[in-house]
């Protein structure tokens, strides 16, 4: 069965963090049309807060994207993988999607760096992984499943 992957990494500092710069980072998108490609590639998109949130976008081995994806008794399942460093249990359970559904799920992280003389960074990454033939446009809809992973970042 067809595996969609769409990797988007929005990333910024705490000049993002209220006014016009934060409401130009809130209006990037959560999902893209998908480019034609091989479904072994994942959709990897970029954004970051040095180019106003222009997003960016490549295409990646679908074995390097931080997701499992493990396919069992017909459905997919769907899980990110969290660095020990920045999981805080509890998680969510993973996603079992069957076939011609989709699922959104976000997670975000706050960096210092490690001697705390440069600013905070923080990044939003939004998993869209659907299950069986899509069209080209199906991340612009609304997901079968949502999964919000994101806390407060301070």
């Amino acid at each position: 069965m067809e595996i969609t992957v769409q990797w988007i990494r929005t990333s910024w500092t705490k000049r993002s963090r209220g006014g016009e710069a934060a409401s130009r980072r809130n209006a990037a998108p959560i999902g893209f049309a998908l480019p034609s490609a091989e479904t072994a590639s994942a959709h990897v998109i970029r954004m970051h807060e040095r180019d106003g949130f222009k997003p960016y976008d490549t295409q990646e081995d679908r074995g390097r994207i931080d997701v499992q994806l493990r396919e069992t008794d017909g459905r997919l399942r769907v899980f990110p993988r969290v660095q020990p460093l920045f999981a805080l249990p509890p998680r969510p359970p993973a996603v079992r999607l069957a076939p011609g559904q989709w699922v959104r799920w976000q997670l975000n992280y706050r960096f210092s760096s490690t001697a705390g003389m440069q600013d905070w960074s923080y990044w939003l990454d939004t998993f869209n992984i659907a299950y069986g033939p899509v069209n080209a446009e199906v991340f612009l809809s609304t997901p079968t499943v949502f999964v919000d992973e994101q806390g407060p970042l301070r």
